[in-house]
């Protein structure tokens, strides 16, 4: 469970609603044709712009940015350094049972193949492909929450419109001019919030994921191809350690 998450939803809307209540209220500013215009308007955007499936994956998207599960890079590194191990003291065929206890999928492939004798720019490409084709998947997900950072303060803009004509029908009563301007604004207030206090951060959070777990693939690739190449285990450990900071980088040799 990504913590960073929740404390900063918590505490964005926390503070929001507070400068709500120290104002008007928060019933001033609780409108249902606004909210319809907005959500409603945002949700069939959406579907126009990308096919049903992609659509109804929304909610797992939103997901991946509360709860998500990486490889710890160090450790896996640690993990790759101790398979190069074993295939320079063993042979690269020691790794086949090696392959099966490990988790990931995409490293196993990886292995299987090395094992198997696959020339190393058939594997390299296809790793490659794959880890191509995931990010391509991870940005069609991103995307689903940059259309509302993109459209939804239209959306709230389009609601505004729709206000004020309706306000400027009833002109011949001053007094009703106040509340219908209130009302009015209130659907670009749910377009603001829908695009900088919920897609627009968690956006950028799922790109952020994706910048992570794509480093781990590219880790994995490299750790792969230095296997099957025979390369020392110590110079295994520097071009894996290469991808990481120097204070996250370990060493099993020291």
């Amino acid at each position: 469970m990504d913590i960073a998450t929740i404390v900063g939803i918590l505490l964005a809307y926390s503070l929001v609603i507070a400068a709500l209540l120290m104002g008007a209220g928060i019933a001033p500013y609780i409108d249902i044709p606004s909210v319809l215009i907005v959500i409603g308007g945002n949700a069939g955007i959406i579907m126009m712009c990308v096919p049903l499936g992609t659509f109804l994956s929304f909610g797992k998207v939103t997901m991946k940015t509360f709860k998500y599960t990486l490889d710890d890079a160090p450790k896996l590194i640690g993990q790759l350094v101790e398979f190069a191990v074993k295939a320079r003291r063993d042979g690269i065929l020691s790794l086949e049972s090696a392959g099966d206890e490990v988790g990931d999928e995409f490293l196993k492939k990886g292995i299987r193949l090395a094992v198997d004798g696959t020339e190393p720019e058939v594997i390299k490409g296809i790793l490659e492909t794959e880890l191509n084709y995931m990010s391509e998947r991870h940005k069609t997900g991103a995307n689903l929450l940059g259309f509302i950072v993109d459209y939804g303060p239209a959306m709230g803009m389009i609601g505004t419109l729709i206000g004020l004509v309706a306000m400027l029908q009833t002109m011949d009563d001053p007094s009703s001019i106040g509340p219908a301007m209130a009302v009015a604004l209130l659907t670009t207030f749910y377009g603001a919030m829908m695009a900088n206090l919920f897609a627009g951060p968690l956006k950028a959070k799922l790109e952020g994921r994706s910048a992570q777990e794509t480093l781990i693939r590219e880790i994995m690739i490299a750790g792969i191809m230095a296997i099957q190449a025979g390369d020392n285990p110590r110079i295994v450990e520097q071009k894996l350690n290469a991808y990481l900071a120097p204070k996250e980088r370990k060493s099993q040799f020291e």
